[in-house]
């Protein structure tokens, strides 16, 4: 231990401000790479790695032993070529975002918000319409991720979306009814689309246990993409919003139209300020 303490010592005494530059470098591409791959599976993936290997060097370090040294060492080089296969969806929804980021920057569209706003009308007209007559239902709304592997397992619709075309294609024993419907600016992409199943068990842990595949859906898309995907139940009619692998229920049908303008609004405070007012819960007064 004092030997470890000596190195550490020595190591300080060193430390330049290069040095410092080169530490900063490495926290900000380990903070980047947990930023980017956060409210997924892979995050708690990436912490049990990154665990396992401070733990193991910690441990090397204090007791000498050759032959795990001599294992650890092999094994490393195959670590760094399967870690890209591991966190393949990440690192490609990453790069999107990366390619994509002049568009965070330019000027809103006025036509792109004003087929947004003719889409969340749309959207909460048909889930009052479905609830009340408790009809299941299962909406994703694209935002900047694309979603072409979840479209092509559907049926290509390319339609403008409506009320009454909703309901039409969530009416129970129609061909299209059974998946979800992809609805990106006011058209309605695709219909009867496989969606990925949560894994998280959200839904185990919920006290009425009434969330199906459906939950487990909007919950699964929400995830592994920024869409928003809103949920009508079977059983009770309730409506849903997922978004982030997180689920706010029990909406109405200006609730959900709320909740939706406030996720789609480039006002960040507007956005804060009615999470802030409808769900305090979330945000914890702070300690003066």
């Amino acid at each position: 231990m004092s030997e470890l303490l000596s190195d550490l010592l020595f190591i300080f005494q060193r430390l330049d401000w290069l040095g410092i530059l080169d530490i900063l470098l490495v926290m900000l591409i380990l903070f980047s790479v947990l930023y980017l791959v956060r409210d997924t599976q892979a995050t708690v993936l990436l912490r049990g790695v990154i665990f396992i290997l401070v733990l193991t060097a910690i441990f090397t370090s204090l007791v000498e032993l050759p032959a795990f040294s001599f294992l650890l060492s092999a094994a490393l080089p195959a670590l760094v070529f399967a870690i890209p296969v591991i966190f393949a969806p990440e690192i490609r929804r990453a790069l999107e975002r990366i390619g994509r980021a002049g568009t965070y920057m330019q000027p809103p569209n006025k036509n792109a918000s004003h087929e947004m706003a003719q889409a969340i009308q749309a959207v909460a007209s048909a889930s009052a319409r479905l609830s009340a007559r408790q009809y299941g239902a299962l909406i994703v709304l694209q935002r900047f991720d694309y979603l072409d592997e979840f479209i092509k397992t559907g049926v290509n619709m390319q339609a403008d979306i409506s009320p009454e075309l909703l309901i039409q294609v969530f009416h129970p024993n129609t061909p299209l009814h059974d998946g979800a419907v992809v609805v990106s600016g006011n058209q309605i992409l695709a219909a009867a689309c496989v969606m990925p199943l949560s894994s998280s068990g959200i839904l185990a842990r919920s006290p009425e246990r009434q969330m199906g595949l459906r939950h487990r859906a909007a919950l699964g898309i929400s995830e592994v993409s920024d869409a928003v995907a809103v949920v009508v139940s079977e059983e009770t009619g309730a409506i849903s919003i997922a978004h982030s692998g997180r689920m706010i229920r029990r909406l109405d049908a200006e609730r959900l139209e709320n909740v939706l303008v406030a996720f789609y609004s480039s006002d960040r405070s507007h956005k804060l300020n009615y999470f802030q007012r409808r769900f305090p819960y979330l945000f914890p007064p702070k300690n003066e």
